[in-house]
C-alpha cells in the first residue's frame, strides 16, 4: 500500500511539472486532441502503459 501511495504522489508531481514547465504547449496540445483519431490516442496510451509497467519491473527487479 505504502508503494501506491508513493506511486501517485510521483505522478502528481510529474503532472505538476509538465503544467509549471509548459503551460503553453500544454494548451495547445489539449486543442489539438479533438483532430486526433481515437485509434491513435489508444495507440499512444497503450505503449505509454507498457512503457510504465516495464519501468516498475526493472526497478523491483
Amino acid at each position: 500500500m505504502n508503494e501506491l501511495i508513493i506511486a501517485a504522489g510521483l505522478f502528481l508531481v510529474l503532472e505538476g511539472l509538465i503544467y509549471a514547465a509548459f503551460p503553453g504547449g500544454l494548451k495547445r496540445m489539449a486543442e489539438q486532441l479533438p483532430s486526433i483519431p481515437d485509434q491513435t490516442l489508444r495507440v499512444f496510451g497503450i505503449v505509454a502503459m507498457a512503457i510504465g509497467v516495464g519501468i516498475v519491473w526493472l526497478a523491483k527487479g
